[in-house]
């Protein structure tokens, strides 16, 4: 028989897929010996049975029975006992973190009997009535589902009664009177009362732990972290320790580094007199972790030899959450922190030179998600800032540089982000609920909570900017404003900008400048002039490319951003899209060729177009001296440069007799070339092969500019791309002719310059009869993006907007298949082309040049396959780099057996 339920002595840190990330880690400090609460841990195995079948699985009730019983034995209090009750935690926990996302259930086992005994056991009747009034209020909002506001409102109401906006000054009188209001609330809103068994108490939260995976906030989450949709949450119940049972207790979050900046000290924050959930909440303020070594030295010194010892013993920096009851410190979970890109970056390289990880486990520990947000524009300092007014600083909890319109709920950073708008959104605490506006806002502020609070957890994980805790404000919700000090008040609406990096925040506009990293790679500034940063950004690229197997090659079409690719590190061009050259003052000469009534007008039009297209190639040639360019020859239908057929109709038409006799000569035109589906029509290799002249003339201007280059002393290495190709006849024909060509201007110049000649697979026929293609090219450059429409069927442009978000929302696809590669159906055709092609012609060239060639994930599949190259935009290179030097590495970590170390944040 399966089984559900482990002790915390049985588990071990890498049991993650079973017991997710919090028992894991719950279970490896029991192992070390290090002072955590006894409990035991509900598999993910029994929450995706309790998902797909609506009850649990045959046997969890007894597990959890003897597990209780052991647990109960183990602490000499049987749960909810009336004269010395054991009273439990229930906690979600999930292979991967997702923090506030999924639900808690504090003091389970408090009814009106077992309070009294917590009150005699403890000799605090004040703790005893507060720990009940917050089981009721976290049972209630998060097991009965009611508006967690009613109780807030209740707490606000008391303490006006009570004279006081402080839950400290609160007497017992106060709680009871809370829990017998609370009582109420559930049985007004839930229709029943609120349950007194403990063990009913104890089964319904550990239900809603599981409910709560499929929660919106948590799908959303999900989806933006990318976390698999059918992982389940394990479910935690640990005995409870009480961080609120005066001055000499407390609860706090540490950190073993900073999370925001990697530098290394003791951080976190610590709340006297409080339980666990006040310090994430970020309800309220706390005070820095070093002011513990004043409030309790004992338990400070004790809290950093832990540190130390999970620090070393993960190999990485850790989070750490724990609570003082009465002097006495015990550990309640800790995970592999998250962290800011700047602080991943540092903290991979200090714990390279301290020895505790290799270089090829410290490339692992970046990303390239992480790498583009160092790339992201920064606010500009000194002069350059303009007329914008300084309003406070908080705390630079997630750094970046963010402006938008200031926002005061989740709602409306969500509708004005809908609308194109950027937001900032600004509260006094944000909660799980939030999530949604804070995907969809540029940067978050709150004016209460710390580095440790919700709002810059859950920021920090997404790479959103964020100033918490910034306490000059007075934040009114309800009201869609802010006063700031000296009286300044914005409204919803006005425009603010934060710096995540200082903490400061500003009224208007602060115009942004490159970031470091960037300029690092443009070559203005060396690694050692760049500063500690840019210096592990160097380290790390510098083994990135060592180990790679994969080039990385640009997308680009003129010779500006051919020289940005290359100084970013690119290692040629793999698309160069020449129908990009005939835009602007050049659209003419292409309506004069699409108009031409005969092969003189045609063969005119083409002769004007060459020398254009020659000098692009020359300067393209020139950027790229020494490195192969893959030249696309026009792809696109001829329609697109024609104009729009509605607005030439109506011109016409309103015209009449008068109408301009070149207006209606484009109107016939484009009535004649109009298509029902453009993107499967008269484009690509078709087009090659129905207008005569035009292939041969871009072929002519490539090679008469290669021959050029040569003769000016440079390097030139083209190479031929025939889109669209279906069928190998049509890769014949024009490869014929562009190898006659090439002959040509060979003779006339008595240059050679060797070009490749090959194709972009972009239809599923040509993926499935690549064998046969392969034959007639000399390369492969799989246009994910194309291949991806016409394996799915979808119009890109129509479907995006129409039914994208739904699909998402139902799991049918966990990320769109136009950002990262859909390897079971796409990624199954390039593999499929790629093993016939090389079957075919060993040594055949192989990249891909979609969108999908800067997108880390599918820069994996494509080490995986075997690709030779990917190719992205000039500012995507250096993270395509990056992830095809870690998937090598991570191939041959597997190859080897396993991982090395440390653990994954997300």
């Amino acid at each position: 028989m399966a089984k559900f339920v482990y002790d915390f002595t049985e588990g071990n840190k890498d049991l993650k897929d079973l017991l997710g990330g919090k028992g894991a880690n719950l279970a490896e400090m029991t192992n070390l010996g290090l002072p955590v609460p006894p409990g035991f841990t509900i598999t993910a195995e029994a929450c995706r049975h309790y998902l797909a079948h609506g009850s649990p699985p045959e046997g969890l009730a007894d597990e959890v029975d003897r597990h209780l019983a052991a647990l109960e034995r183990a602490m000499g209090k049987r749960l909810g006992h009336p004269d010395d009750p054991l009273l439990v935690s229930v906690r979600s926990g999930a292979k991967f973190s997702m923090p506030g996302m999924m639900e808690t259930v504090l003091n389970v086992g408090l009814n009106d009997e077992s309070v009294r005994g917590l009150a005699a056991q403890s000799g605090d009747e004040r703790f005893a009535w507060d720990s009940y009034r917050r089981l009721i209020q976290m049972f209630g909002k998060t097991v009965l589902d009611i508006d967690g506001d009613l109780f807030e409102d209740a707490v606000e109401d008391v303490k006006e009664a009570r004279g006081t906006k402080d839950d400290a000054d609160l007497l017992a009188e106060d709680y009871r009177e809370l829990v017998g209001r609370f009582k109420g609330i559930v049985r007004d809103r839930a229709g029943r009362e609120f349950p007194s068994d403990p063990r009913e108490q104890m089964d319904l939260a550990v239900a809603a732990v599981f409910d709560s995976w499929n929660a919106p906030r948590a799908i959303l989450y999900r989806r933006q972290e990318r976390i698999p949709v059918d992982l389940g949450t394990a479910v935690n119940i640990c005995s409870m320790v009480f961080g609120n049972l005066g001055a000499d207790s407390g609860t706090g979050v540490a950190f073993t580094r900073d999370p925001a900046t990697g530098q290394q000290g003791v951080y976190g924050d610590y709340l006297q007199n409080a339980q666990g959930e006040d310090v994430v909440a970020g309800i309220r303020n706390t005070v820095p972790l070093t002011e513990l070594e004043r409030i309790d030295k004992d338990s400070y010194d004790r809290l950093l030899e832990i540190m130390e010892t999970l620090e070393n013993h993960y190999r990485d920096m850790c989070d750490i959450e724990f609570t003082i009851e009465r002097g006495k410190l015990w550990m309640l979970q800790t995970r592999v922190g998250k962290r800011t890109a700047g602080a991943a970056f540092r903290i991979a390289c200090q714990l390279l030179d301290q020895g505790l990880i290799d270089v090829d486990e410290a490339t692992r520990r970046v990303t390239g998600g992480q790498l583009a947000q160092l790339m992201f524009p920064r606010f500009a300092t000194g002069e350059e800032v303009g007329e914008v007014t300084r309003l406070t600083k908080g705390m630079n909890a997630s750094p970046g540089a963010a402006v938008g319109k200031a926002v005061f709920t989740t709602e409306r950073a969500v509708e004005l982000a809908g609308r194109g708008e950027d937001v900032i959104l600004v509260r006094r605490e944000t909660n799980p609920d939030d999530l949604a506006g804070m995907v969809a806002a540029k940067g978050v502020l709150t004016s209460r909570g710390g580095k440790t609070s919700h709002a810059a957890v859950v920021a920090r994980g997404m790479g959103k900017t964020c100033v918490c805790g910034a306490e000059e404000l007075d934040v009114d919700v309800k009201a869609g404003r802010f006063t700031a000090p000296g009286g300044v008040t914005v409204g919803e609406g006005e425009v603010i900008s934060i710096d995540g990096s200082s903490g400061e925040v500003y009224l208007g506009e602060v115009p942004v400048e490159d970031s470091p990293v960037v300029r690092y790679f443009e070559g203005e500034l060396t690694a050692a002039g760049g500063g500690e940063l840019v210096e592990a950004v160097d380290r790390i690229m510098a083994h990135a490319d060592a180990r790679a197997a994969l080039k990385v090659r640009a997308n680009a079409d003129n010779p500006e951003d051919s020289a940005r690719a290359r100084r970013f590190g690119a290692a040629g061009i793999g698309l160069c899209r020449t129908e990009h050259m005939f835009l602007g003052d050049r659209r003419r000469l292409v309506e004069k060729l699409i108009l031409a009534e005969d092969d003189a007008g045609r063969r005119a039009a083409l002769d004007a177009l060459e020398p254009l297209q020659r000098q692009d190639f020359e300067g393209i040639f020139e950027a790229m001296d020494g490195l192969p360019v893959t030249i696309r020859l026009i792809d696109p239908p001829l329609h697109e440069f024609l104009p729009d057929i509605t607005e030439l109709s109506v011109r016409v038409a309103l015209a009449g007799d008068g109408a301009d006799p070149q207006d209606r000569r484009l109107l016939e035109a484009v009535n004649r070339l109009h298509e029902q589906n453009p993107m499967l029509g008269l484009r690509g290799v078709r087009l090659g092969l129905a207008i005569p002249g035009l292939f041969s003339m871009q072929v002519r201007a490539i090679a008469e500019a290669a021959a050029s280059r040569r003769r000016a002393g440079g390097d030139p290495r083209p190479e031929i791309m025939i889109p669209l190709v279906g069928a190998v006849q049509e890769l014949e024909a024009v490869r014929e002719e562009a190898r006659a060509i090439l002959d040509e201007v060979r003779d006339a110049t008595g240059v050679d310059v060797p070009a490749l000649i090959g194709t972009m697979i972009e239809l599923p026929r040509a993926a499935l009869t690549a064998g046969q293609i392969a034959e007639a090219a000399e390369f492969f450059s799989f246009g994910t993006n194309d291949l991806t429409q016409t394996t799915w069927g979808f119009s890109r442009d129509d479907v995006e907007a129409a039914f994208f978000s739904r699909y998402l929302e139902l799991g049918i696809f966990g990320v769109s298949p136009f950002e990262t590669l859909d390897r079971d159906g796409v990624g199954r055709l390039v593999r499929i082309a790629a093993e016939e092609g090389r079957k075919a012609r060993p040594g055949i060239k192989l990249g891909i040049c979609g969108e999908h060639g800067g997108d880390p994930d599918s820069v994996h599949f494509c080490h995986e396959v075997g690709l030779d190259y990917v190719s992205c935009s000039p500012f995507r290179i250096p993270v395509a780099r990056l992830e095809a030097g870690r998937a090598a590495i991570e191939a041959a970590a597997e190859g080897a057996g396993g991982a090395s170390g440390g653990g994954d944040s997300r």
